[in-house]
């Protein structure tokens, strides 16, 4: 086993040459399967390709990305594990202090909307050469989108880097076929009919389908429009409507989308069928070195790692449906699972690391306890377009079993060596209480909490948890009731640690207010709190920009005012000195003087 190759003098020791790909990246190199850019090279390399990296080039610098010379297929180009805006400005747009993706944590290390300067850069040297974008900040921004560090729509990202074809979602399998075809000789331009993909056509280039369509001479059950990039920018109605749409459409019975931009045709191509188990194991399975590269070592390494290194995938997508959430615009709603025995063996090399100290971090995904399809119709079918699996509350066909996650957790936390198993990825407590088998809970309790568990309630306001798509304040107060009977019957003293959302979409100061008491209440004071932050792929953002609900066309109210949304999240923190006369001066405007003590 070995790191792929990041300089020349790499592919001199391999005795190569020449590349089929180079894949830029806008992390640091670390070899470990929670990160993009390690599966898709380590997939290639599988299949017989050549794959170097170039992990955070000098943007500044065009030949940067000249360093292991021009590939003989073509650029992979993502701009890392998270949206390089996130990556970069707080939700007050300010600069983070650090980057845990870069080495040593140092920031600045990648540009802003890394996808576009990356793939501008390598137009500059290589203007033939195909480049093929994804990753989390292409596939959310596929389509226009709003963008709120310009608070304004912005075209398809597609358009914006003159990339050739826009990878969405997970990308193994388009991958995968675009390097088949591009290695028996056809022209990247040819190639557009792939699922889980995007390109952008004129008019003159779309099949004749396409064109009869548009033209309404074709009427097609397989091809749905959407409004054009500037109809929305002109109507919030007609982006929500957009939105919801393209929302809908994400699953793999989904229909080929089409959105018009001026003089170009965005094509969205319906998303990939999901990996079986068997595809899921061998991904899982591929030769990772499982840590950064050892150019790193003289930066402290990357602080990435620490999250990740003694923890394991058992499953991608979530039905869990939270209006905040880009998952449901990116992974999708179905669940792929790798096997018991899969998880099992990576849990084995896990404890023969020099590192490891007898604690297993985390067995999940995108929500721990999701280990199945959330219900039988998923194969026929696909997801429901217009419902959802837990809200507004748990579907009549949703099948509740937590047996094989438990057996998986039972298994490996008996393995020689190990001490502890915990689960940091989430567990959805709604799932959790339906579940009439109180086993996994008891076991949740008994072995697989460090004394705090983490839960995400976001909100205890009814009307802020609908907008959310979360279930009311009443099943949390009853999952909080069931955690603390069980953990007395096990005399273990165990908290929890709500997770919280402040001036989300629908929370005005009254409910601002109603989670402070909420708060005092039980006499919890949240060092943390997150504050709504508007990334583009997810429904609360579109009623961010739009102040409607699409689903309904009702108003919300939102709030956008810096001085607000300080306020609804100094609330939160009444205790803090610091926020004191900001929430004394709130408490007066709405007339709550009964909540100011004499301290």
């Amino acid at each position: 086993m070995s790191f792929l190759p990041i300089s020349k003098s790499d592919l001199e020791n391999m005795g190569w040459n020449y590349l089929d790909f180079v894949l830029i990246s806008g992390d640091a190199y670390i070899d470990h399967p929670s990160f993009g850019h390690s599966i898709i090279s380590r997939v290639l390399e599988k299949e017989g390709y050549r794959v170097g990296i170039i992990a955070q080039p000098d943007w500044k610098n065009a030949t940067s990305i000249k360093i292991l010379g021009k590939p003989k297929l073509g650029f992979l180009i993502t701009s890392g594990v998270i949206d390089s805006m996130v990556n970069h400005y707080t939700v007050n747009k300010k600069l983070r202090s650090n980057d845990v993706y870069s080495p040593g944590g140092k920031t600045g290390c990648r540009p802003d909307r890394a996808i576009i300067v990356y793939t501008n850069l390598v137009r500059q040297i290589y203007k033939d050469i195909p480049i093929i974008i994804g990753g989390i900040e292409a596939s959310l921004r596929r389509f226009s989108h709003y963008d709120y560090w310009d608070n304004k729509i912005r075209r398809s990202v597609l358009l914006d880097s003159k990339a050739d074809v826009l990878v969405y979602g997970m990308g193994e399998k388009p991958v995968k076929e675009i390097a088949e075809r591009l290695s028996n000789g056809e022209k990247i331009n040819n190639i557009d009919n792939i699922r889980g993909t995007v390109v952008n056509k004129s008019f003159s280039q779309l099949n004749n389908n396409f064109k009869e369509y548009l033209l309404q001479s074709n009427k097609s059950n397989d091809v749905l429009i959407v409004h054009s990039h500037e109809e929305i920018v002109k109507s919030k109605e007609k982006y929500g409507k957009s939105f919801l749409i393209q929302s809908r459409e994400q699953d793999y019975f989904g229909k080929v989308i089409i959105q018009k931009c001026y003089d170009r045709y965005i094509i969205q191509n319906p998303p990939i069928k999901p990996l079986n188990i068997s595809q899921m194991d061998n991904i899982y399975s591929l030769p990772y070195e499982r840590t950064y590269h050892p150019v790193y070592e003289k930066f402290g390494g990357v602080p990435a790692i620490k999250e990740v290194e003694f923890s394991i995938t058992s499953h991608r997508g979530c039905f869990g449906g939270c209006s905040f959430c880009a998952l449901n615009f990116h992974q999708g709603r179905i669940i792929q699972k790798r096997s018991k025995a899969s998880i099992v063996t990576e849990a084995e090399k896990i404890i023969w690391s020099e590192n490891f100290k007898g604690y297993i971090h985390d067995i999940g995904g995108p929500t721990a306890n999701f280990r199945n399809r959330s219900c039988l119709k998923q194969d026929k079918n696909g997801i429901c377009k217009d419902k959802q699996c837990l809200y507004p509350k748990l579907c009549d066909n949703l099948v509740i079993d937590h047996k094989e996650y438990l057996d998986i957790l039972r298994t490996v936390r008996n393995l020689n060596k190990v001490k502890k198993v915990f689960i940091r990825s989430g567990i959805r407590y709604d799932y959790l209480i339906a579940d009439k088998n109180k086993t996994f809970f008891n076991e949740l309790c008994k072995h697989h909490v460090s004394g705090q568990l983490k839960v995400a309630p976001e909100h205890i306001a009814n009307k802020v948890l609908h907008q959310m798509g979360k279930p009311k304040r009443e099943v949390y107060d009853k999952f909080v009731d069931e955690f603390f009977k069980i953990n007395k019957k096990l005399d273990k003293e165990q908290y929890l640690v709500p997770y919280l959302i402040s001036s989300h979409p629908g929370s005005d100061m009254k409910s601002a207010i109603k989670m402070a008491e909420y708060l005092k209440k039980i006499r919890y004071n949240p060092e943390q709190v997150q504050d709504f932050y508007p990334t583009p792929g997810t429904l609360s953002t579109c009623i961010f920009y739009t102040e409607i609900d699409p689903r309904t066309n009702k108003k919300v109210y939102v709030a956008k005012n810096k001085d607000e949304k300080r306020i609804q999240r100094a609330l939160l923190q009444f205790r803090k000195t610091a926020n004191f006369r900001l929430i004394y001066n709130a408490l007066i405007s709405e007339n709550r003087e009964d909540l100011i003590g004499y301290e």
